[in-house]
Order: C-alpha cells, then sequence, then structure tokens
C-alpha cells in the first residue's frame, strides 16, 4: 500500500521561508514581551476533557480533538457513553491551560503573575484560507491585577510588538462587557437573552444597522427596544466622549467606575504608545469567549481586512478552579494570520545573516574538499550561514533553489 503524502486535512507543512519568518516573528515576540515583564511557561498539549467542556471556551468546545483512554481503562465492548471511551482532549486555546496551571502553582508564582505562552492549538474546525485545524496561538496574561494597569501593559506590549516587525496604521478597538450590558439592560432586554442579542449585534461590521435591526426583530425581540437601542449607537463617538455619554445615559444600569476606567486606559494608552496605530472606543465589539468580564479589545489590520488578535478581562475563569475569584486579564496574539500577511507581501527578515554556498565538483580530491569545510568553519564562526554541497548534474537549477533560498554568494569549486 503506498503511503500518503500530503498531511492529514486541515494541516500544514511548513516550507524553509516561512519557517524563517515563523522563528523571526517568536524571537521579536518573546523579546518585546520580556521586555515588559512577561515570564515565558508552557502548559501540555492535551488536557482534562472536564475542563475543555467547562463551558468557558464558546463554540470551541464543539471543535474538541477528543482522545481516546489509553490501555486497560478503555474497554470498547463495555462503554454505553462518551465517558466511558475518552478522558482527555487537545487544548483548543492557551487560556484554559493557563488557569489550570495557576490554580496548581499559584504558591509558586510571583505576584501579579505575568505570562507568556507560545504552543500549537487544535479544533475540529472547517479548513479555509488562513485558518488551519493546527495553529499557534501567542498569548500573555496578567493573573492577580484587578487595576487597568494590567489592561495598559497588555495593549502596550503588543502594539510594540506588532511595530516591531513592520506593521502601522493599524487598530485597536476597545469595550467593556459591563456597558455592553448596562446598554442592554437600559432598553429592557431580558439578561437571559443577552447571549442571543450580542451574538447578532457582533455581526454590525458585516450587516449594518438595517441587518441588525432585522435579524434582532426575526428573534422576537421588541421594536421599539430594537428602535432605542441601535439609536443609541447612532450617537456614540469612537472616543472617551462617546464612553462619557454612555456614562451619563446609562446612570442606574452602570456600575461606578466603568466608563471612567475605560476612558483612562484610552488616554495612557495614547500617550505612551511606542508604534503606530489607533485605540479606538467601539461599543458594538463583543468578542465571542463566555469567560469575558470586563474590558475587551481586538487588533484589527485595516490594510489587509480582518483581526489578527483580540482579549479581555475574564475575573470569574479562574475560580471555577480555585474557589476563589482572582484577576485575570489576557491578549491572543493571531500568530498564523500574522505570518500569513508577512508571506504575502514578500516580507524579508531584517538582519539575517549573509547566506553562502559552496558547489563542490564530484572529482574533487579529498584534501581539497577538507579545504572548503575548513574555509567554510571560519565563516561560520564569523556568524555566515554556509552550505556546502555537491554539484548537482543539473547545475542551474540547483543554483536556482539556493538562490531561492536566499543564499547571495555561490561559489563553485572544481578539481585542477
Amino acid at each position: 500500500m503506498q503511503l500518503i503524502k500530503k498531511p492529514v486535512t486541515g494541516m500544514k507543512d511548513i516550507l524553509p521561508q516561512e519557517m524563517a519568518i515563523r522563528e523571526y516573528v517568536l524571537e521579536v515576540m518573546r523579546k518585546t514581551y520580556h521586555s515588559f515583564g512577561f515570564v515565558s511557561i508552557e502548559t501540555p498539549a492535551v488536557e482534562h476533557l472536564e475542563n475543555l467542556n467547562s463551558k468557558q471556551g464558546g463554540e470551541n468546545e464543539k471543535l474538541i480533538f477528543k482522545i481516546l483512554k489509553r490501555g486497560e481503562k478503555l474497554n470498547l465492548e463495555t462503554a454505553k457513553e462518551e465517558a466511558d471511551l475518552v478522558d482527555g482532549g487537545l487544548r483548543y486555546d492557551l487560556t484554559v491551560p493557563l488557569c489550570r496551571y495557576y490554580s496548581n502553582h499559584a504558591n509558586e508564582l510571583t505576584m501579579p503573575f505575568k505570562a507568556l505562552q507560545t504552543g500549537n492549538v487544535w479544533r475540529a474546525d472547517r479548513p479555509q484560507r488562513g485558518r488551519y485545524r493546527q495553529f499557534r496561538q501567542c498569548d500573555i496574561d496578567i493573573i492577580g491585577d484587578e487595576s487597568p494597569l494590567a489592561e495598559i501593559e497588555l495593549i502596550l506590549a503588543t502594539s510594540a510588538f506588532l511595530g516591531k516587525i513592520g506593521f502601522k496604521n493599524f487598530t485597536i478597538r476597545i469595550n467593556d462587557r459591563r456597558l455592553l450590558k448596562a446598554m442592554a439592560a437600559g432598553c429592557g432586554f431580558p439578561e437571559e437573552k443577552y447571549d442571543t442579542l450580542f451574538i447578532i449585534l457582533d455581526k454590525m461590521d458585516k450587516i449594518g444597522m438595517e441587518g441588525v435591526a432585522e435579524e434582532l426583530e426575526k428573534e422576537g425581540f421588541d421594536k421599539a427596544a430594537v428602535t432605542e437601542y441601535l439609536d443609541m449607537f447612532k450617537k456614540i463617538t469612537p472616543d472617551g466622549e462617546g464612553i462619557m455619554y454612555l456614562k451619563d445615559l446609562l446612570k442606574e444600569q452602570l456600575a461606578p467606575g466603568v466608563a471612567d476606567q475605560l476612558v483612562y486606559i484610552m488616554e495612557s494608552v495614547d500617550s505612551c504608545k511606542a508604534a503606530e496605530f489607533k485605540l479606538v472606543f467601539d461599543p458594538t465589539l463583543v468578542r465571542g469567549m463566555g469567560y469575558y468580564t470586563g474590558p475587551i479589545f481586538e487588533i484589527g489590520m485595516d490594510e489587509y481586512g480582518g483581526s489578527v488578535g483580540g482579549g479581555g478581562r475574564y475575573d470569574e475563569m479562574i475560580g471555577k478552579f480555585t474557589g476563589n475569584k482572582v484577576p485575570a486579564v489576557g491578549f491572543s496574539v493571531g500568530f498564523e494570520r500574522i505570518v500569513m500577511l508577512l508571506l504575502e507581501n514578500g516580507y524579508k527578515v531584517p538582519g539575517a545573516p549573509e547566506k553562502k554556498a559552496y558547489l563542490l565538483d564530484k572529482k574533487l580530491s579529498n584534501e581539497a574538499v577538507a579545504e572548503v569545510i575548513k574555509k567554510a568553519m571560519a565563516e561560520r564562526a564569523e556568524g555566515k550561514e554556509i552550505n556546502i554541497a555537491i554539484m548537482k548534474k543539473n547545475k542551474k537549477f540547483q543554483k536556482d533553489q539556493l538562490e531561492a533560498d536566499g543564499f547571495t554568494d555561490i561559489e563553485e569549486v572544481f578539481a585542477d
């Protein structure tokens, strides 16, 4: 039987050109985040199924790659339900594993704990452009700090990283889940319908105000409440004034300090940012995860379209492990989409070492080969990348391949 050479559906092989960019982006990311005081951690790829199914991962919980029990624990003949067959799954994000990690090691960690985590995650999703079933995530999280300083640091660190790899003129949108709920309450929507309301609101940028109104009415929401709700959005500006307008409007529904805190975050980031981007207030920003409890944010690449990262505060999630409320906030970067954009725009890794290749004649003596190797070792010590290969019959094709791989100096060595 002939073996299959293509990767499993939804997975991909990574060629050298892309791998060089990936490694560089990871290096810049780590250095940038470390400079903000984040420390690297690692968690297992496999998580307890109970944790993955804890109603914290939104739609991702429907996309878990589940793992069969092993050895004597797996008995197909007596199995009656899923729990008899599986007890673990591949992680679908890095947030659930981080919460378990912190809960298990809290006494060993410096507080507030500033974690940097990168690694592959798996989702049984429908593959499409820029979306795979296995992909790398890059997260930074701050645990144990309930102040807005945490959000400020996350936004500044992530925007600084993006600026260092050449992105500019992007937009970071910010909102607060408490504002979303206060606006819904102010218009009389029932709390048990908030999730449905927000899912439709999240489509605003795709279907517009009229489309949102139409879908809300189809869901059975009161037409007068829908009109009042959407009229509110028409009067909100994308800045601190828009936030303060809502503060004045939602006096009874909005908890004290929420609006002022959001304005403080925006003003602080604007005054300290080290990259070229806009920070705007967007009252339609929802973020799909059910665990968000406060400020939420998302990065949009205006020049390319689409989001390349997002996050928010999730103060109640760790408590599901420990029984105690622990403040936490995180920012996840869309690593795969960032790499895809760089590749599509012909990105060249800055400061890459000089790459030189030696092509050796097959008739070259052992002594002559040794001399080339000795010369190459000296050049490697100087920081150059040196490739030594035997000259192929189709030398032109061989040289074309080397040049495509970035070898700018190709030296042919013939026998005397």
